[in-house]
């Protein structure tokens, strides 16, 4: 059974993060609605329907069709948990003002390190914020319990599925990690239903990790997608869904933004699969730390 839920069922995601997962998923003139909801969510508080849907360019029906498509009621309903939500940030000294989203090309160096470090930072809490703990811990008991782990991904996302292989392989897991889309479907099409295939994909359409994902889904491999946007193409055929929650700047796409948000989702399952083997794996952890001690340079003492 395919599972995708939205966090706001168990959960702090905040209404701005919501917003920018379903971004893909809406129609043209609902994304310029989003945005701005999304990037000035406590003056979009403050406006109006009609003012709103002049900022937009658009129409006041569109406006509530967006508020519907996002899991409102009506634009009255968004209003109040917009205005809830900059309250509780006041709340909790967050900043009045926080930089910007983007970076141009008159900046700074120090107003770019302080956008980078703002965003980066923001990727790591609100990915945290939003991740379904029932979801994750479905998947933390699918993984410990796999025969075998195929990771795909592709591009920056092949990094973070490499990274996720080499913990996995370090606790004494069987894991693949695959780029190569002829090598992942080969090693798909030699799944089954006691084995468990992750796809990373940071928008949810790169087709050559969709492709091998399916495959995998087809010979009865339980599926888990790890994604920005939960209605993305990959979670279509994903069994369980994990989503991340990176914002994207000029100088930054989704090759940069993208890839701690996932490290953080990634670190959550291996640290889950850890404890629940926590005899193998810390077995494993003393035995592969003193293969490699001696390839390690000893410090030099001093005179003292």
């Amino acid at each position: 059974m395919k599972v995708s839920r939205q966090s706001a069922e168990g959960g702090a995601t905040s209404t701005a993060v919501k917003i920018r997962g379903l971004l893909p998923s809406l129609s043209p003139a609902e994304q310029r609605v989003g945005r701005i909801v999304a990037d000035e969510s406590a003056t979009a508080a403050q406006l109006t329907i009609t003012e709103l849907s002049k900022r937009a360019e658009t129409s006041e029906t569109t406006v509530i069709r967006f508020c519907r498509a996002i899991g409102f009621s009506g634009y009255p309903e968004l209003r109040l948990r917009l205005a809830a939500e900059a309250g509780r940030a006041q709340d909790d000294g967050a900043p009045g003002e926080a930089p910007g989203s983007d970076i141009s090309q008159t900046d700074d160096l120090a107003t770019v390190v302080k956008t980078i470090a703002f965003a980066d930072a923001r990727a790591v809490e609100d990915t945290a914020a939003q991740l379904d703990l029932e979801i994750l811990q479905r998947v933390i008991d699918a993984v410990a319990a796999a025969r075998r782990v195929d990771i795909y991904g592709v591009g920056a996302s092949a990094f973070v599925a490499r990274d996720f292989q080499m913990k996995l392989h370090r606790v004494g897991l069987v894991a693949y990690t695959w780029s190569d889309l002829h090598l992942a479907l080969t090693s798909a099409a030699l799944l089954d239903e006691r084995d468990v295939a992750i796809g990373i994909s940071h928008t949810g359409t790169t087709v050559d990790t969709i492709e091998a994902f399916g495959e995998a889904g087809r010979r009865g491999a339980t599926t888990v997608a790890l994604t920005n946007f939960p209605k993305s193409p990959i979670t279509r055929i994903a069994d369980l869904t994990l989503t991340t929650a990176a914002r994207e700047t000029t100088f930054r796409s989704g090759a940069m933004a993208s890839r701690l948000a996932q490290l953080t989702v990634v670190d959550c399952v291996f640290v889950g699969v850890a404890q629940k083997t926590y005899a193998q794996t810390k077995a494993a952890v003393e035995k592969t730390r003193e293969a490699v001690r001696s390839r390690r340079v000893r410090p030099e003492r001093g005179p003292w």
